[in-house]
Formats: structure tokens, sequence, C-alpha cells
């Protein structure tokens, strides 16, 4: 059976290549961020009580680039079913924000710390006056120290639900970090406005309900975010990013 691409981006692409899902890597990848991105979801894996792909081999390709190859999981992505079915959408984020309620509930003590990583993200921010870096890494240092597991990058696409009934299966685990769950439901708020504000806002309502949080909260973490996920230069996402910091004062 041939390769089939599933997807691609500006470094990687993704294919599936029968029972295996094989993410390969640009040319010049660094190494060391495939052998780390290896490592975390291995350490994901291994925790157990969490759906995810098992991590089968990391190889490199004919071509010299390298290659992660990982369980095919046969299913749909949870945003593909947000697409087929509109007017399930509630029902939907109500079962994702169970989803990100259980990671949550998780620790992992081998992965970076998520307030050591910010803070060196917002200290790199070149694009950002000393002056508000300032007021960005005196807001991360008020934060409560949390060793709870977060995602990262928990978004539908980053699901997959299984078409054999097993469950919801969780992918991308490259950022994951130990920290405060605030933080992990702040980028999802960015990550669903990016689809619909109205989308972003119902879902963290929802989480909110579910877990007792004052919205507050969550809110008081979006400008900080936001800096650091300004450090990866994604052209989409960077005016929802700038808004975020503009209103950095907003919640004080």
């Amino acid at each position: 059976m041939a390769r089939e691409l599933i997807s691609r981006s500006s470094n990687k692409e993704v294919y599936r290549d029968g029972h295996l899902a094989i993410k390969v890597f640009c040319e010049g990848f660094p190494k060391s961020e495939v052998l780390n991105e290896a490592l975390i979801t291995s350490r994901i894996e291994e925790m157990g009580g969490i759906l995810i792909p098992a991590t089968l081999a990391v190889s490199v390709e004919g071509d010299g680039r390298w290659a992660i190859k990982k369980e095919f999981i046969y299913g749909k992505t949870l945003q593909q079913l947000i697409d087929e079915n509109p007017d399930k959408v509630d029902e939907y984020l109500d079962q994702m924000a169970d989803l990100q309620i259980s990671i949550h509930e998780k620790k992992c003590p081998l992965l970076a710390k998520m307030k050591d990583k910010m803070s060196r993200q917002i200290s790199e921010l070149t694009e950002l006056d000393k002056a508000t870096r300032y007021d960005l890494q005196t807001r991360l240092d008020s934060t409560p120290k949390h060793d709870k597991l977060c995602h990262g990058d928990f978004q539908p696409n980053n699901i997959i639900v299984a078409e054999d009934g097993s469950g919801m299966y969780i992918l991308d685990w490259v950022h994951a970090t130990q920290g405060n769950a605030g933080s992990d439901v702040a980028r999802t708020y960015q990550l669903l406005c990016l689809q619909s504000e109205e989308l972003a806002d119902k879902y963290v309502s929802i989480y909110c309900q579910k877990t007792g949080t004052d919205r507050r909260y969550i809110e008081q973490w979006l400008p900080i975010v936001a800096s650091a996920q300004l450090t990866k230069h994604r052209p989409e996402e960077a005016e929802l990013l700038r808004k975020c910091l503009e209103e950095i004062f907003e919640y004080e």
C-alpha cells in the first residue's frame, strides 16, 4: 500500500502507511526537537490513563529527513465531526471539556515546567518592549505553582474519535508541560478563536461550569499565553495574539 498524505505544514508532512501514521519532518529540522517530541510522547504513553497513539519508531527517511512512526487511529477528528454535525456542537464541546479536565487530573513529573518555558519565551520576545516584557513576567511569576499535566495544543483537530468506539485519542503532545490548567484552557480558547470567537466563548463557559473555575482566571492567562505563542511566528495567529496583548491590563 502506497503512502497516503494526510496533512502538510511548513515543517512536516504526515502520511498514512497501512497501520502506521508517519510524521516526516522537513529537511534540516533539528534532530534534538524530533527526539524531544518522541520522548515527551513516550512519557505520556507510559504514564497511562490517556488514550494516545503508540510511538513505534524514530527513523531517518531515504532522503535524510527525520521521521516518527506511530500507531494509526481509525476514526475522525473532533473537528471533522463538528463540521459534519453543527447541530451537535454543544455535545462535542461538552465531551472535549471532559477530556481536557481528565488531562489536568494527571501528573507527569518528568515533563518541563510550564512557567519555566514561558519565562524563557517572554524573555526572548524582541517584538515587545522591555517594560511590557517585565509586566508579563511579573504576571507570570504571580500565578499559582501547579504541576498538572497540560497538553499545550488542545483543540478539535488533535482529538480523534475512534471508529471502533474505543474512545477519544489525543494527538500532538510536543508542547506538553506540567503547570497550570488555566494556561492550557487559555491556549485552547485562542485556538478555537481562530475558527469562531463564539465557539471559543462557549467552550470556556462549559469548562468553567464543569470545574467551578472563575472565567476571569482563564482571561488572566490570555496575554501571558499570547506572548509565549508570538515567539513561534505563525502568521495566522498574529492578529489574535496581539489583540490579547492589547488587553494586558484589562483584568487587573
